[in-house]
C-alpha cells in the first residue's frame, strides 16, 4: 500500500468518524433543549384545552378533541375517566393506551399537572412518540378527565428527517473526501520526489537537488537530504582522487623499479652502473614501503580503532631528541637552529607525537636553503603549551596553505611536504593532533618561508571513541 492512499484511507476514517462523533454530540447537547419545548408546546395546547373546555362547558368533549387534532396535527390525545381509558385522537394507528401506568392517571384526575421526564425522543427515530409526554387535568359538566398529549410525527416527516441527516453526511463526507484527495498530494508529493532521489542516489547519481520549499518538518527533512547527497558527492570525489593518487604513488616507483630491473639485466653493465640502479630501485622500495605505512597509519587514525596511549614526559627533551635524529643533514646543509625550549611536561600519546615533530621538522630541513635558519620556539601557558617551526625556505602560496593538509595534495613543491614525497604526511599530523585535542594552522610567503604553529593542551584526556 503506497504512502499516498494510506493517508487517504486515514483521512477519510478521521472524517467518517468525526462526523458520527460531530451527530451524535450534537443530539446529545441539544437533546434536552428540543425536549423541553416539545413539552412547553404541548403544555401549551393542553392548557388551551382546557380552557375551552371549562368555557364552552361542552357536552361532547369528543368532538371538541376530535376537531382540535383535525385544526393541529402536531399531537395526539389520549382521554382518560374514573373508569379508565376512553379514547383517542389524532391517532394514526390504533394506539391502546389501556396499559397506561395508573398512578398517573390517577394523579391527573385529582387536578396535577403530568409533565414526562424522559428525554429518549431524539434517539428513538421519532418512532415512539409517547415517549414524551403531558397529563392535563379536565373537569367538564361537574366530570373529571385525564387528557394526555403526545408529539406527533407522521411517516413522512420521519423519512425527510432521516433523509435530511443522510444527506448532510453525504454532502459532508464527499467535500471532505474531496479536500482529502487534494491535502494528501500536497503532503504526499515531496515525499514521492525525496523517494525519486533517493533512488538516484541509491544508485550512484550524486547530483541531486530536491527543490522542496517549505518550512515545516518536510522542508528540514529535504534541507538535510541536500545536505547528505552534498557531502555523499564530495565524499565520492575525494574517494576517486584518493584511488587515483594512490595509484599514482605506486605506479610511479614501480615503473623506475621494472625499467631498472630490466636494464641490470644487460651482461655488459658497468658495476658502478649496476651499484646506481641497485640504490635507485632499494630507494624506490622504501618508498612504496613509506607510502603503505602511511596509508595503514592514517587508515587506522580516521578509524579512531589506532591505539593511544598517553603518559606524562617532557616535551622539550622530545623536540632535541628529534632534532638529534637530523643532525645529518641539517649539519650538511649548514643550517642554523634557533632553539628555545624550556622545560615543560605534558600528558600524551608520545609515539603519536613523535611522528609530528618528525614529519614538522624534516620538511623545515628538507626545504630550507643552506645556511638557512630554523627557529623552534617552545611556550607553555595555562592549560595548554605551543610549538612553533619557523624557517627561511621557499614557502608557500596563500591558496595552498589550507590544502596541505589534504591526502595526496600535489600543487607543485607543497605536494611534496610530507614523509617521502607522498603528501600524506601533513595529513597525519592534523590527524594525530585532532585525536589531542589540539590544532596546526600555517602561515607563509613564498620565498619568505614558512611558520608551522602547534597548540596542544597539557593533558589530554582519553575520549571514549579512543579506549
Amino acid at each position: 500500500m503506497t504512502l499516498y492512499l494510506r493517508v487517504v484511507l486515514t483521512f477519510l476514517a478521521v472524517v467518517v468518524v468525526s462526523v458520527l462523533l460531530a451527530f451524535f454530540i450534537a443530539m446529545l447537547l441539544y437533546t434536552n433543549r428540543i425536549t423541553t419545548e416539545l413539552q412547553a408546546s404541548l403544555l401549551k395546547a393542553g392548557n388551551q384545552l382546557a380552557e375551552m373546555s371549562n368555557e364552552y362547558q361542552t357536552t361532547k368533549l369528543e368532538t371538541l378533541l376530535e376537531g382540535s387534532t383535525k385544526f393541529n396535527d402536531s399531537y395526539s390525545l389520549f382521554l382518560f375517566d374514573n373508569s379508565g381509558y376512553l379514547a383517542s385522537f389524532g391517532v394514526e394507528k390504533k394506539n391502546d393506551m389501556s396499559e397506561m401506568d395508573q398512578q398517573k392517571v390517577i394523579s391527573v384526575l385529582q387536578g396535577n399537572i403530568y409533565q414526562n421526564e424522559k428525554t429518549n425522543f431524539i434517539y428513538t427515530d421519532f418512532k415512539q412518540s409517547t415517549s414524551l409526554m403531558i397529563g392535563i387535568p379536565l373537569a367538564v359538566n361537574g366530570r373529571q378527565y385525564a387528557l394526555f398529549l403526545t408529539p406527533k410525527v407522521s411517516e413522512v416527516a420521519r423519512k425527510q428527517t432521516r433523509d435530511s441527516i443522510t444527506t448532510v453526511l453525504l454532502i459532508v463526507l464527499l467535500v471532505g473526501s474531496l479536500l482529502i484527495l487534494v491535502a494528501s498530494r500536497y503532503i504526499v508529493s515531496p515525499m514521492k520526489k525525496l523517494t525519486r532521489a533517493t533512488n538516484r542516489l541509491a544508485r550512484g547519481n550524486f547530483n541531486v537537488n530536491v527543490n522542496i520549499q517549505r518550512n515545516d518538518e518536510i522542508g528540514l527533512l529535504a534541507e538535510g537530504f541536500n545536505h547528505m547527497a552534498g557531502e555523499l558527492k564530495q565524499l565520492e570525489q575525494m574517494r576517486q582522487d584518493f584511488v587515483s593518487n594512490v595509484s599514482h604513488e605506486i605506479q610511479s616507483p614501480l615503473t623506475s623499479i621494472r625499467g631498472f630491473s630490466k636494464v641490470l639485466r644487460q651482461s655488459a653493465l658497468q658495476e658502478e652502473e649496476r651499484h646506481r640502479y641497485l640504490e635507485i630501485i632499494e630507494r624506490e622500495s622504501e618508498r612504496l614501503t613509506r607510502l603503505s605505512e602511511n596509508l595503514l597509519k592514517l587508515a587506522s587514525l580516521e578509524s579512531e580503532q589506532h591505539p593511544f596511549h598517553p603518559s606524562t614526559y617532557n616535551l622539550d627533551e622530545q623536540l632535541r631528541r628529534v632534532l638529534v635524529f637530523y643532525e645529518p643533514q641539517w649539519s650538511e646543509k649548514e643550517q642554523v637552529l634557533d632553539l628555545n625550549l624550556p622545560r615543560v611536561k605534558i600528558s600524551a600519546d608520545a609515539d603519536q607525537l613523535n611522528q609530528v615533530w618528525t614529519n614538522l621538522l624534516g620538511n623545515a630541513i628538507k626545504f630550507t636553503p643552506p645556511q638557512g635558519i630554523i627557529q623552534i620556539k617552545l611556550a607553555a601557558k595555562t592549560d595548554h603549551v605551543v610549538i612553533s617551526i619557523q624557517d627561511t625556505g621557499i614557502g608557500i602560496k596563500k591558496e595552498e596553505q589550507e590544502r596541505i593538509f589534504e591526502r595526496f595534495y600535489k600543487a607543485d613543491h607543497a605536494r611534496q611536504w610530507g614523509t617521502g614525497g607522498s603528501g600524506l604526511g601533513l595529513a597525519i599530523v592534523r590527524k594525530i593532533l585532532e585525536r589531542h585535542q589540539g590544532s596546526i594552522s600555517v602561515a607563509s610567503e613564498p620565498g619568505e618561508g614558512t611558520l608551522f604553529t602547534v597548540i596542544l593542551p597539557i593533558i589530554t584526556y582519553l575520549q571514549e571513541n579512543h579506549k
